[in-house]
């Protein structure tokens, strides 16, 4: 590892700052305290700041030099609402509440690539630093570039990061192209015809049909998809009735779709809705075809990934360094971000649990996992990861 040193030297610090987060976490667009945190330790170290982005998102602007060109960086801000199961000092204070994705982790590693950066300014540019809230389901990106993100504060290219279990610890994950999948989901109520079940022939059963609509829809991956291209279509809730006796009068399927590209995204949507509708009508029964578009695919650039994976190694060291890490099928909203703006987004690796301090639960140590908390170790790290990636992506004249 070689890490910027005087980062090393404010670890504990940014330590106890990601605690104090991780003790206080705030759901989407709650993030008031999170934001003042923020905005009070960049003005402390000379950064001007800009608020209310996104409601509760925080833009720091460090520049040096005379170049025009500037880059941005982006930590997440938001909890999950979750009970966090852990016991040790620093675990959350507000019952329902929890850091179970590790966004404060994020946010201590930005903040310290921060004060770095403006206290020895070894670069030419602007760096845009980006707080962003409502990562979790709240389309917090789009929120700030709806805003005015990108227009007040014009960027070539915007960067992120999320740690990731699994992956060891301070090691490093990217793919060029599609790293992550998009976010979709669907409610598709199927309305029949209520009878007394004993005399199903004076009803049309919505239950029987919604399973004949559940089993052909799995055919669109199977059978109508080019099979080198990944989705998943997952049906996650069937609701219907209320008595053995009674053939209810409706039955509701309820889903995610995710995919890789838009182009199998239209595919899976387009045939969802005319299988539905047709097998529907061949029982004599209909459907409310409801399906909403979350999150985009994340894709990386592939010359913003390049010059990522050269500050990765260059921290890290070129063994640590998975440039063909497997992509997955979880979501992120750092997609709007790239569907506007070259960049790159890249996992590190949060270990196996091990790192985690006396009192905390059973569980695994994996993202949205109530007994998870991210490893401290990673905070000196992510910070000279992002100071590396601004020096060399704005060098010094």
């Amino acid at each position: 590892m070689k890490l910027v040193e005087p980062i090393l030297s404010h670890q504990a610090e940014l330590q106890a700052i990601r605690r104090d987060l991780h003790a206080h976490p705030e759901l989407c667009y709650e993030e008031q305290r999170t934001a003042d945190v923020v905005a009070a330790r960049l003005t402390e170290w000379g950064i001007p700041v800009v608020r209310g982005l996104g409601v509760t998102g925080v833009v720091g602007i460090v520049k040096n030099g005379a170049s025009p060109r500037a880059i941005g960086l982006r930590a997440d801000m938001d909890a999950l609402p979750m009970q966090e199961i852990n016991g040790f000092d620093h675990a959350s204070r507000h019952p329902g509440k929890m850091h179970a994705c590790g966004h404060d982790g994020h946010t201590a590693m930005l903040l310290g690539a921060a004060r770095h950066l403006a206290q020895h300014r070894n670069f030419d540019g602007t760096v845009y630093l980006i707080f962003q809230p409502a990562e979790e389901g709240g389309g917090g990106a789009r929120r700030m570039m709806d805003d005015g993100l990108f227009t007040q504060f014009p960027m070539e290219a915007v960067y992120g990061m999320h740690n990731w279990p699994g992956i060891p610890e301070g090691h490093f994950g990217v793919v060029p192209g599609p790293m992550m999948a998009s976010s979709n989901e669907f409610r598709v109520t199927v309305r029949g015809k209520g009878a007394h079940a004993a005399q199903p022939h004076r009803g049309i059963d919505p239950v029987m049909v919604a399973v004949q609509i559940a089993q052909a829809w799995q055919t669109i991956v199977s059978r109508e998809k080019n099979p080198l291209e990944s989705a998943v279509l997952s049906i996650t809730q069937i609701h219907a009735g209320s008595a053995t006796n009674v053939i209810p009068d409706t039955a509701e399927l309820v889903g995610t779709v995710r995919t890789f590209s838009t182009a199998v995204l239209d595919l899976i949507q387009r045939r969802m809705e005319e299988i539905a509708t047709g097998v529907a009508a061949a029982f004599n029964a209909s459907v409310d075809f409801g399906f909403k578009r979350n999150y985009p695919p994340l894709v990386n650039h592939p010359e913003q990934t390049a010059f990522a994976i050269e500050a990765m190694r260059a921290v890290a060291g070129a063994e640590r360094v998975d440039t063909n890490v497997e992509p997955t099928m979880g979501a992120e909203d750092f997609a709007f971000m790239l569907h506007e703006k070259p960049g790159c987004y890249v996992f590190i690796g949060n270990g196996d649990g091990a790192h985690r301090s006396g009192g905390h639960g059973l569980g695994p140590c994996q993202l949205h996992n109530t007994s998870y908390d991210f490893n401290d170790k990673l905070l000196p790290i992510g910070a000279s990861y992002w100071v590396r990636l601004v020096e060399m992506r704005l060098p010094m004249a």
